[in-house]
């Protein structure tokens, strides 16, 4: 028999409105004219996201007295959960995280946010087949957990869907501190793995998501989630896969700010991360999915004009980064094997505060170039602190922001070519050379320093060595 609170608290769940999400992945181009009311902008909007007093009430009510006294943690199985993965376990998972959403504790996190207790749906080793997404009530609550076991979507799972949606009922954040977490999820091709919308502190942590057809991790709105420790493919495979041209999908899909993905691997999709917010960081990813001969991209950057990513030490195998009019992007300590380079795309020519230093790459000396520009839109026009440096490269064309050179002749003119070397094509910003003449000290000029070619003229022939360097970054605008 159901008892009264139990009916109650059903009944709250059954009036709580349910209203439209926002996408918060449609961001308008903001170029370096607008960068400083860019700032102005998102610092007003994070501030409103993490302010507790910046959140709207909570607009329902519930008990702060606690509802559980003893363990908090719900097995599948107690509620009929099917481990064997043949019969379908929605309705009983449903119904566990909706009693753990129940037992809350006196005192919130975020303003409104019940605290559980840390409550935890437990999988206990088992397969389950769900039909529909599995999603978190109506009811705003956080430091929960679903953990251990695996989950499959069934031949009539909704294609446009995730097996594990944080969806919440408005646009005010709804759930923190969710772990999600020693999980295998297979979207059996049916759609996508996790989605994490307007949510705050979330956790993906030792998953393992497969078999996707859209996303296998959607980070939408929200801030700080943490991907971590984790290995997402739409094909399982050790590389090299026959079907490789054919991988779709994006392995994680960031349309948000703030977030951190660490010690990742993404073996195959089209897109192993999309990047489409600001201040995301990156470190320890290994990027095998689709090759670059084959169109896949490693990492693309799609925050144009105001893109704050920081990627490190990560290692990306046949497929690169690109990034679209990068402002203030760091590429540091990765490996880019089997021809993968950096590609920055324009869109509208800005190129601002880049640091591409310390990285190695590796090819097949067919003269890949390891930095390379897309101007077919429009050409790079505001180009500022971009420094391409330190890098090092075997069997691949290196390309960098500074370069030195030398020639020695016998005459009155002296050229030296950093065209196969520089970046940006017909942007030399200094020179600085020296003319070693022996005991001779002839009186001579620089020329010229177009085309990425410096020439250097004598008064009189002589016998020099033009010993030259030039530097495309400059500090400050021009």
């Amino acid at each position: 028999m159901v008892s009264k609170k139990t009916m109650l608290a059903n009944l709250l769940l059954a009036f709580v409105s349910v209203n439209t999400v926002l996408d918060y992945g449609e961001s308008s181009y903001s170029g370096i004219s607008n960068y400083h009311a860019n700032i102005r902008r998102m610092a007003s909007v994070k501030a409103s996201f993490i302010s507790r007093n910046g959140v709207p009430p909570i607009s329902h009510s519930f008990s702060t007295t606690p509802v559980l006294t003893g363990s908090r943690v719900y097995h599948a199985t107690d509620y009929g959960a099917d481990p064997s993965g043949k019969l379908d376990s929605t309705d009983a998972l449903e119904q566990a995280i909706s009693d753990a959403f129940r037992s809350q504790v006196e005192g919130h996190l975020i303003q409104g946010v019940a605290d559980l207790g840390g409550a935890q749906l437990h999988l206990d080793g088992g397969t389950f087949k769900i039909s529909r997404p599995l999603r978190l009530p109506k009811i705003r609550g956080g430091n929960f957990m679903i953990l251990c076991g695996s989950l499959t979507a069934s031949p009539d799972f909704p294609t446009d869907r995730h097996l594990i949606e944080l969806l919440p009922s408005s646009s005010s954040f709804s759930y923190e501190d969710v772990t999600l977490k020693d999980l295998m999820i297979d979207s059996n091709f049916r759609g996508g793995g996790i989605a994490i919308v307007n949510s705050l502190r979330t956790i993906i942590d030792n998953c393992y998501i497969s078999h996707f057809v859209t996303n296998g991790i959607l980070i939408q709105g929200g801030h700080e989630t943490y991907v971590r420790n984790t290995f997402i493919g739409q094909h399982i495979n050790a590389g090299g896969d026959r079907r490789e041209k054919d991988f779709s999908g994006i392995g994680i899909n960031i349309k948000s700010n703030d977030n951190a993905v660490t010690d990742v691997v993404i073996f195959s999709a089209s897109i192993g991360i999309l990047i489409q917010g600001q201040a995301n960081m990156l470190t320890g990813i290994h990027c095998y999915n689709k090759a670059t001969g084959w169109g896949g991209t490693g990492i693309y950057i799609q925050a144009p004009g105001f893109t704050q990513t920081r990627i490190a030490n990560s290692y990306f195998d046949f497929t690169g980064i690109v990034a679209e009019d990068p402002v203030q992007l760091h590429i540091t300590g990765s490996f880019f094997l089997g021809n993968a380079f950096v590609l920055l795309k324009s869109l509208k020519g800005v190129a601002f505060g880049i640091n591409i230093v310390d990285n190695m790459f590796s090819g097949d000396y067919t003269g890949v170039p390891t930095v390379q520009l897309d101007q077919s839109n429009s050409p790079f026009t505001k180009i500022e602190q971009v420094v391409v440096d330190r890098n090092n490269a075997r069997g691949m064309v290196l390309k960098s922001t500074v370069a030195r050179g030398s020639i020695w002749r016998n005459g009155t003119t002296w050229t030296v070519d950093f065209s196969r070397a520089l970046l940006f094509p017909n942007l030399i910003k200094h020179v600085q050379y020296t003319l070693h003449a022996g005991a001779s000290f002839p009186r001579h000029i620089l020329r010229n320093a177009s085309g990425n070619r410096v020439t250097v003229e004598t008064e009189l022939p002589t016998s020099a060595t033009l010993h030259v360097a030039v530097d495309q970054s400059t500090v400050g605008y021009t």
